[in-house]
């Protein structure tokens, strides 16, 4: 081969090896030159909760892990342990970005000056800092919600897991009169049915002595109900005026207040007075007090098989809640059984009407209408199912209604008791389906509600009051709690249908239902 040729043939050779592989060229990679955090004050992180930051890094072609790259640092150089960043994404174009820093709930207190680091390199512990800056924890002197603080603290901080069992503890309050208040001895255990299996829990308070709490009558005993469903905060209070309007003997007074609980804040709760008998609660201390509950899981209880509810085709659940079940005699527990028994029958009987022999020489009839008009006008299903429902007697006296209680299920919502959108509801309540059979009783009930209305039209103003009360508290409630998560206790479905609302929206519903049911009823009775 002579020399032109060769080089022909080398000439192509290296054409053919250089179509053979791929041109390589190399990729520009950012350069990590700093993280920027604009953070002018200390982050405050709610209790259980978290609060937003927004952070730039330069170069912003600079690749990283959001989820493995990036974290906050003490000033040690430790990672931080009592809160944590969580859902970090890009926000805003490239280089910026937003994360969540979350309180873990390890200490009750805290307050670390921290910068946040994100990794330099793949694989290696060098990182890139942003100037420090303050996180701290939330602590009852943030709160700042216009309403009370309580400060319940168990003995050696254990946690509160019985309904049965008391731990010790003391009780605390503050409010903006009057300032901290001296801790009260006091036991507490857990309460509830339904409600006791959500995350947010109630309780039940026992003073070691009678007191006054926030201008309440002095008393032992006193319930913290945590509201976990309720997105408005309000259908209890709401409930307790309505019957507060009413001739009830008697109704339990409320204040709603934030609870610190062991130096952690637990949220809105609405503390309230036990149902209990005593001469400044239910007035029958030498008498009887009844609760009729679908439960049935009081130690003295029967049914009576005259009438009907929706739970017990085969009679209504009775049990005696005082004297209490340690005290009461066998005479008195005879007693009351047979009184029950005596007005079912009084009221089925062919002389029910008869003001002598019928229904009215057992019953207290205008108690009966009250408590009737309470339920109706709140659409609370309770009284036909039955559940919290009370009644009481005192020596002598006639068997009368009340008082109300355990307004917070399905209440002024037409999606859990679609039939409040149409007409009453308990015509055909226990023993109301035969009381309404009476011409009298129907004309003294029409008579009432007339009567009461005036002021039940005032409500709708009480709840925008109650807006105004609660709207702090409601927006630091509900970073904590999740109140969607009541349907894991009705069969995977939201109970009063806000829970995915806003605080301001759920109220806007329960006024505008309140108002539409007053309607429904006038039309209805």
């Amino acid at each position: 081969m002579n020399v032109r040729k060769l080089l022909v043939f080398l000439s192509l050779s290296l054409f053919l090896l250089s179509c053979g592989k791929e041109e390589t060229k190399e990729v520009e990679v950012g350069v990590l030159r700093s993280v920027e955090v604009s953070i002018t004050e200390d982050i405050v992180v709610p209790i259980n909760g978290s609060v937003p930051i927004s952070f730039k890094v330069i170069d912003a072609s600079f690749p990283f892990s959001l989820s493995q790259d990036v974290n906050l640092y003490l000033s040690s150089g430790q990672p931080a342990t009592d809160f944590s960043l969580a859902e970090i994404r890009q926000d805003g174009g490239m280089g910026s970005y937003s994360a969540l820093i979350k309180d873990n709930g390890i200490n009750k207190e805290y307050s670390a000056q921290v910068r946040l680091g994100v990794r330099s390199a793949k694989g290696k512990e060098e990182y890139v800092f942003s100037s420090p800056f303050t996180v701290r924890r939330e602590n009852w002197k943030d709160l700042h919600t216009g309403l009370p603080v309580l400060f319940l603290d168990t003995e050696g901080n254990k946690d509160i897991v019985s309904k049965t069992d008391y731990l010790s503890a003391t009780l605390a309050v503050s409010d903006e009169e009057s300032g901290l208040g001296e801790p009260m001895p006091c036991s507490v255990r857990g309460r509830g049915n339904t409600t006791w299996q959500w995350p947010k829990k109630p309780y039940l308070v026992k003073l070691d002595s009678k007191e006054s709490i926030l201008g309440m009558k002095k008393h032992k005993r006193w319930v913290l109900l945590a509201n976990f469903m309720d997105k408005t905060l309000m259908r209890n209070l709401v409930a307790m005026k309505v019957s507060s309007l009413t001739s009830l003997d008697w109704t339990p007074s409320c204040k709603p207040v934030e609870l610190i609980l062991n130096g952690r804040h637990v949220g809105n709760y609405l503390l309230i007075e036990q149902v209990r008998a005593d001469k400044d609660r239910v007035p029958v201390t030498d008498g009887y007090l009844m609760e009729c509950d679908f439960h049935f899981d009081n130690e003295v209880q029967w049914l009576d098989p005259h009438g009907r509810c929706n739970r017990f085709p085969d009679g209504i659940p009775f049990a005696v809640k005082h004297p209490d079940p340690d005290d009461i005699t066998p005479d008195q527990e005879a007693y009351i059984k047979q009184y029950i028994y005596d007005t079912a029958e009084a009221i089925y009987g062919p002389d029910f009407k008869d003001p002598e022999k019928g229904y009215a020489a057992y019953i207290d009839v205008d108690s009966y209408i009250d408590y009737w008009i309470v339920y109706e006008v709140m659409g609370n299903a309770a009284l036909s199912n039955p559940g919290s429902i009370f009644c009481h007697k005192a020596e002598g006296g006639k068997l009368k209604a009340g008082p109300c209680w355990d307004f917070d299920w399905g209440v002024l919502s037409f999606i859990t008791v679609p039939n409040a959108k149409t007409g009453l509801l308990h015509r055909k309540a226990m023993w109301y389906a035969r009381l309404f059979e009476d011409p009298e009783f129907l004309a003294r009930a029409k008579a009432r509600y007339q009567e009461l209305l005036p002021e039940l039209e005032t409500i709708p103003a009480y709840i925008e009051s109650l807006r105004v009360t609660l709207s702090a508290s409601a927006e630091r409630n509900f970073r904590i709690w999740d109140p969607t998560q009541d349907a894991s206790q009705n069969g995977g479905k939201i109970i009063n249908g806000d829970e995915n609302m806003t605080f301001d929206a759920a109220v806007d519903r329960l006024k505008a239902n309140y108002i539409e049911r007053l309607q429904v009823i006038s039309r209805s009775l």
